[in-house]
């Protein structure tokens, strides 16, 4: 498998292949579909986001609260094709990553393609294995959503497809 080091590069990006077997390691944010509407809200208004997406990777995830000992609680991916709505908005302004499950629209696909950015599939159903893979997870934004909120996540071989 080949280890991508996240944050991503343009450069890095290209020499991704579909169907390409992948380990990340790195930062990553997570956001879901609250968070994904706030955001976009936020540029529409031409206002500053909370926290940088230039860039960065998002997992679409909304983990479970960690027990005792651990990093993070369950962190599955959720249904990418839910956030291809704000997708368009977040690529234009430097998104680079994604990581999820499921497929994506025609356009979205077409957009990826034109940012030069990349989507990651990850194995849906299988959260608990998933988070043995976060090292570090911190709330960075949009608190209020609770497990919707805005995470900055270290990820250490981290399983996905090049997608």
């Amino acid at each position: 498998m080949k280890i991508v080091n996240l944050p991503l590069r343009k450069s890095e990006i290209k020499k991704l292949k579909p169907g390409q077997e992948v380990l990340l390691n790195g930062p990553v944010l997570t956001a879901r579909d609250a968070a994904h509407k706030r955001l976009v809200e936020t540029l529409k208004l031409k206002k500053k986001l909370p926290v940088s997406i230039k860039d960065e990777t998002i997992y679409y995830t909304g983990p479970t609260p960690a027990r005792a000992g651990q990093v993070i609680g369950s962190c599955g991916p959720t249904t990418s094709a839910r956030m291809d709505a704000f997708t368009p908005a977040l690529l234009k302004n430097g998104l680079l990553g994604m990581i999820g499950k499921g497929e994506r629209s025609e356009e979205i696909i077409s957009a990826i393609k034109r940012s030069g950015a990349v989507y990651f599939v990850t194995i849906g159903g299988a959260g608990a294995y998933l988070s043995e893979k976060v090292i570090s997870s911190k709330v960075i934004a949009y608190k209020d959503l609770g497990t919707e909120a805005i995470r900055r996540l270290i990820l250490k071989d981290f399983p996905a497809i090049v997608a």
